[in-house]
């Protein structure tokens, strides 16, 4: 296969969603769960403690999460759109807070305005149902303000993070065989309309200026205060996370 060029990006259809999860193993709530490093359908792990009320990891990833990740990521600066910098734990509630955090490719990715078009479009969903929505980006503010202006997409729920300090952090994949060549970046064949309909204005301009950028993956995570509830790794371009499923995960967590 031919290298893609950032430009020929245009041409890549949006991904598909995955149908359904099956459901897994027990683990304690103090072991730390291990995801194999082969492709496997996403598996619902559930982690119980007589004090606490069970806590669900969605696991599609090849490496584990530790019980403080949501205690790291939260020490970690990113960007508003306006250029200002801001720690994830003021994101939302670290106690009890609900939120979202999906992390794009990077801004100049038309798969990715395919996804922020979904989210957007589940904007509403995810407010009624008290669910902060964030969506972070890899590349500068002002090409994170592009993405916003011409989706549109809602400036006070995106995010950039230049330096990928988040995806390191969440250790996200990197490289030129996940962007380009992991079967798993075939799924976005599956919604050419949605993804044409979504870069209607679309500026290849978006692109970070450090095109190592786009050589990265993203993910979907889903917090309760620091408490890790979901995870899933895109296993290639454009292999997101179906929605469906971050809402029944989030349907399923305990009233405070």
């Amino acid at each position: 296969m031919a290298m893609i060029s950032p430009k020929s990006l245009l041409q890549v259809p949006s991904p598909t969603c995955l149908s359904s999860a099956k459901y897994g193993q027990f683990l304690s709530v103090t072991t730390t769960p291990t995801f194999s490093p082969k492709r496997t359908p996403l598996t619902l792990i559930t982690t119980r403690s007589a004090k606490k009320p069970s806590r669900l990891i969605m696991g599609a990833s090849a490496s584990s999460f530790s019980a403080d990740i949501g205690g790291v990521l939260s020490d970690v600066s990113i960007f508003t759109t306006a250029g200002q910098p801001v720690m994830f734990k003021d994101l939302w509630d670290q106690n009890e807070g609900i939120a979202v955090v999906a992390l794009l490719r990077h801004f100049g990715c038309p798969c990715c305005w395919e996804l922020a078009s979904s989210l957007k479009e589940s904007k509403e969903k995810f407010d009624s149902s008290g669910v902060k929505l964030i969506a972070i980006g890899v590349g500068t503010p002002n090409k994170a303000r592009l993405l916003a202006e011409r989706l549109p997409f809602p400036m006070d729920c995106l995010y950039a993070d230049p330096e990928r300090k988040a995806y390191d952090v969440l250790g996200l994949y990197y490289g030129l065989g996940r962007t380009f060549f992991n079967p798993a970046s075939a799924k976005v064949f599956s919604r050419f309309d949605a993804l044409r309909k979504a870069v209607k204005n679309y500026t290849i301009e978006a692109t970070p200026d450090d095109r190592s950028g786009v050589l990265q993956q993203g993910g979907m995570f889903v917090f309760k205060g620091k408490q890790l509830l979901y995870a899933r790794k895109d296993e290639g371009t454009g292999d997101h996370a179906p929605l469906d499923d971050i809402f029944e995960i989030c349907c399923k967590v305990p009233v405070a």
